[in-house]
């Protein structure tokens, strides 16, 4: 399946968070990730990121199954993946 993350953690855990995204997911831009997981990597991707997380940490994870969808970049595009990961 296609997943979408978007965290807003408190500026302490940013860092973290995001170099565990990045070990599972392409770098969007700010705060945002993308890319293809299974079932299982998004069960780990989630109970790692309970960890991390405190507060009023903030992580949104939308998920497409079969990956259909399209996406409209207006402005820059900070990270064009030619093929997501």
């Amino acid at each position: 399946m296609f997943v979408i993350v978007v965290y807003d953690v408190d500026v302490k855990r940013v860092a973290k968070v995001h170099r565990f995204l990045r070990t599972h997911l392409h770098w969007r831009q700010n705060s945002v990730f993308e890319g293809e997981v299974s079932r299982a990597q998004l069960y780990e991707i989630k109970r790692t990121l309970e960890s991390l997380l405190e507060g009023d940490d903030s992580v949104l994870i939308y998920e497409f199954p079969r990956g259909d969808f399209t996406l409209h970049v207006v402005g820059t595009d900070k990270s064009p993946a030619g093929e997501v990961i």
